[in-house]
């Protein structure tokens, strides 16, 4: 089920108590801000307001000054934490004990519907202007909103995903940059024809959130929302397409089964026998820290399309900031999150300073105007960038996407090593089971 923003959904999201029909209660619902931000009362706080910003981004704290510089009645105090799952159970561990949180919160995309079934997040819906939602892309807005009229956050970065290439191996192969995901195969063979120790690319059975956004562009959204309760959708006939096809390549040989991030894959990288990678805009950064001898030998282009006459991508990584049902000033909160995520200001310092790709459309032109240094053979990086973005479609996250990652880890693992194709189906087809069990162990309300 593919959830649009604007869609209503009850009441279930404005509430989180129907989400988390069989989660464990808190004390965050009898504490200032708590729930709804619109209804705080919060637009009369009187003499300067100090909140306190959690997040992991390199340097947040050069951008914050240039708020702090010019708003000495709202002052915003930046706290480092470690990301992913760290931050958000250290989140969770203070809003049970009903102390402790932050006025705001960095959270990734995939982190959003548990932090919102656990009536951590508030809805800012009331205090973000109408005319916000339309700088973002659709499937980008999605993300903050699962699919209702609350607003849980303003999205900061995303991660478009493409098709980096070494663009010298190609001209020297003779081949053309892959349109479609045939094309793609074809391409794989001639490289491993062409020296049995190269390859196109990897499978990577370590990396769920690369998975996710190749099944995303393909058109998958793995969970949903039918009225009160949350229904599972791994098994897709999109997801599972996806499988087969890498399934496939790996089982003849084409295409590598290694992890990504590993000392060898960063070698490989390095020495021409990975000389292609599908990754996302921030793939950059990693290709000069790894593969640092490469520079300039590299080109981005759209990832390979199942139709070619329906662009699609998917995203990989990409976090929002939110409000806590903690914070006494969820008003003022909102209206800092608001300013970095859509200032030009904020978000040429963002992109500066913490090497972020901006979510926000109209802002992107000033702040990603220089390609990146490692690109800087390739003038149209962001422009191309942007337009690849701009098809992303929605896909909407779940409340234990930990276990699902976890699942797939685990059965893709096996799969990827034995190089069955077989094998890559019955992987989706325990990443299912595990997701859909567990919210039913878990107490959520579930539609079958």
């Amino acid at each position: 089920m593919r959830l649009t923003t604007g869609t209503k959904v009850a009441a279930l999201l404005a509430t989180t108590a129907l989400l988390a029909a069989g989660c464990s209660s808190s004390d965050a619902g009898d504490s200032a801000g708590s729930g709804d931000a619109g209804d705080s009362g919060d637009t009369a706080a009187a003499g300067p307001v100090d909140l306190t910003f959690w997040t992991w981004a390199p340097n947040m704290e050069k951008v914050v000054d240039l708020w702090n510089a010019e708003n000495p009645d709202i002052q915003v105090t930046v706290n480092k934490q470690d990301g992913g799952d760290p931050a958000v159970t250290k989140l969770l561990t203070a809003i049970k004990a009903g102390s402790g949180a932050p006025d705001i919160m960095q959270a990734e995309y995939q982190k959003i519907p548990t932090l919102v079934s656990s009536d951590a997040l508030a809805d800012i819906a009331g205090n973000v202007g109408d005319d916000v939602a339309s700088g973002f892309p659709e499937g980008v807005w999605n993300g903050v909103t699962l699919g209702s009229d609350a607003v849980y956050a303003v999205p900061q970065d995303s991660g478009p995903m493409e098709f980096y290439y070494r663009a010298d191996v190609f001209e020297e192969l003779g081949l053309d940059v892959p349109t479609t995901w045939e094309e793609f195969a074809d391409a794989a063979r001639t490289v491993n024809e062409a020296d049995s120790d190269m390859y196109l690319g990897t499978f990577s059975a370590t990396d769920a959130g690369w998975f996710t956004g190749l099944s995303q562009q393909a058109g998958a959204s793995w969970w949903g929302i039918d009225g009160d309760a949350w229904s599972v959708d791994i098994d897709s006939e999109a997801t599972k397409k996806v499988a087969d096809y890498w399934g496939g390549l790996v089982e003849e040989g084409v295409i590598d089964n290694k992890p990504m991030y590993t000392p060898e894959w960063n070698a490989a990288l390095n020495d021409g026998t990975q000389i292609g990678w599908l990754s996302a805009v921030w793939a950059p950064g990693v290709l000069e820290g790894n593969a640092p001898d490469t520079a300039g030998t590299w080109e981005m282009a759209a990832m390979p399309q199942w139709d070619a006459s329906a662009p699609a991508t998917g995203n990989w990584g990409g976090s929002a900031t939110g409000v806590t049902t903690q914070s006494e000033h969820p008003e003022q909160a909102a209206e800092f999150i608001t300013w970095l995520n859509t200032d030009q200001e904020a978000v040429n310092a963002l992109v500066k300073e913490a090497g972020i790709y901006p979510a926000y459309t109209p802002a992107q032109a000033e702040a990603l105007a220089e390609p990146p240094a490692f690109f800087s053979n390739q003038e149209n990086f962001y422009e191309l960038a942007g337009e690849i973005a701009d098809t992303a479609g929605s896909f909407t996250y779940g409340p234990n996407v930990n276990v699902a990652f976890s699942a797939y880890n685990d059965a893709f693992g096996k799969a990827a090593e034995s190089k069955s194709q077989a094998e890559f189906l019955d992987a989706v087809d325990t990443m299912q089971s595990t997701t859909l069990d567990d919210l039913k162990n878990s107490g959520f309300n579930v539609s079958e």
